[in-house]
């Protein structure tokens, strides 16, 4: 794989992200515009202020746009929630496979 490729899935993995503050801003009502939330910031316990009940409302939004079947007692919730570049990650292997 050459450094086309490489570009290629950076470009991919950052739309990801960009549609993924959208839907974390307009699923959740957040005063804050998409694009200032950092890709790699902690979307919990961070400066977003989630909580959990944040989390049950992102995860339902999530299931619908993906259409994927996150589990409240994942173990890997935390890694999976981490950022909206490990939600990203998270989201393209499951619709990979």
């Amino acid at each position: 794989m050459g450094a086309e490729s490489t570009q290629t899935r950076q470009g991919t993995a950052a739309h990801d992200a960009a549609a993924l503050a959208r839907l974390v801003v307009e699923t959740l009502h957040l005063e804050i515009a998409p694009e200032e939330i950092d890709p790699d910031a902690p979307l919990f316990g961070g400066e977003l202020g989630l909580d959990s009940i944040d989390a049950l409302e992102l995860a339902l939004a999530i299931s619908r746009t993906y259409g994927l079947e996150l589990r409240a007692d994942d173990e890997r919730n935390g890694e999976i929630f981490a950022s909206l570049t490990a939600l990203s990650a998270f989201i393209a292997e499951q619709v990979a496979t």
